[in-house]
């Protein structure tokens, strides 16, 4: 039998770049290796005030998003996860055995709780407990991560682990994926920051659905190093950065793309990479608006149904070792 993967995306804010070279872009071939699991997260997306009616677009928006980027509903299920009630039931239960203290260290948790940690929803506290439910729900073997993902799936498979040795062996532990180029893309206008849907400036991201105008100005726009040499080089993180989705967007080697730079100027590479982008972008975006909401629904509910078929065999299994029935 196939090893199973899972992954998903928030349907918040507007994807960009990095979410696709980071994440999306990854799912296409290992959708092939892999029995592969692709969820919306819609309840992580409510540990922070959301419009319910941009949420439920959103929703939509996101799905589409997975089929234009080449995610196949053939080979694998692409489901929202409050379709599938045991993400929520599993989460209690995993609360319960996760210590506060493991969750008070969560970078993210004070991150996004923006320095008033003491005001932050119970919701975004737990967050990690609930991605850890997602995972373990699936006995997935494989996690795509971003590195900033990465202290939550330890956590993961230390409940998994904490889980076992209490109640008995229940799941498996996940091991993560993290790709060897493009994990971490940078925003345009501040290298030492990762590329956000969050960030107040818009012109350090390139979203998906950006247009080409507006592409070719955020790259014209976006900051380098100091030196005149385009080249991968760790000690200067903007010009590394724009070589890296240079590479992914063009599928050229880290050598063939010092190579091909090598005696030009900043103004040429911009060039080029811009136009590399909008190349990827333009057949993208009308791939995305291809489908309807009847297609969509469809495709989504018949997801749902074969997560929440597989969901309830852990859930039961869980409850039973637990004793709760």
């Amino acid at each position: 039998m196939k090893k199973r993967i899972f992954s998903g995306v928030q349907p918040t804010g507007n994807l960009h770049i990095g979410n696709y070279l980071g994440a999306i872009k990854n799912w296409v071939p290992l959708q092939h290796e892999y029995e592969s699991f692709f969820c919306i997260v819609n309840l992580h997306a409510i540990t922070l005030p959301q419009d319910p009616k941009v949420l439920r677009q959103k929703t939509l928006d996101l799905a589409r998003i997975y089929l234009a980027a080449g995610i196949d509903p053939e080979v694998s299920t692409i489901f929202i996860q409050s379709d599938v009630p045991a993400h929520a039931e599993l989460t209690w239960i995993l609360s319960c055995i996760a210590r506060m203290g493991e969750l008070e260290r969560m970078t993210q948790f004070k991150d996004k709780g923006k320095g008033n940690t003491e005001r932050a929803g119970v919701g975004l506290f737990a967050y990690p407990v609930l991605m850890a439910a997602d995972i373990l729900l699936y006995q997935t073997d494989l996690v795509p991560v971003g590195k900033d993902q990465k202290q939550h799936l330890e956590l993961t498979r230390d409940l998994a682990e904490r889980f076992n040795r209490d109640f008995g062996e229940t799941f498996k532990i996940p091991e993560p994926y993290i790709p060897p180029v493009g994990a971490n893309i940078l925003s345009l206008q501040d290298p030492t920051k990762k590329m956000s849907k969050s960030d107040e400036d818009a012109t350090g991201s390139i979203f998906l659905l950006d247009d080409a105008d507006t592409v070719t100005k955020k790259i014209k726009r976006a900051v380098t190093d100091s030196g005149t040499d385009i080249k991968f080089d760790a000690s200067r993180p903007a010009i590394t950065n724009l070589l890296t989705i240079y590479q992914l967007f063009t599928g050229k080697t880290a050598e063939e793309c010092g190579a091909h730079f090598e005696g030009k100027g900043y103004g040429a590479f911009k060039t080029e990479l811009a136009e590399a982008t909008v190349e990827f972008l333009r057949p993208f975006q009308e791939r995305v608006h291809e489908y309807d909401e009847a297609t969509l629904r469809n495709i989504l509910e018949t997801g749902a149904e074969k997560a929440r078929n597989l969901a309830s065999e852990t859930l039961k299994v869980v409850y039973e070792k637990m004793g709760i029935i």
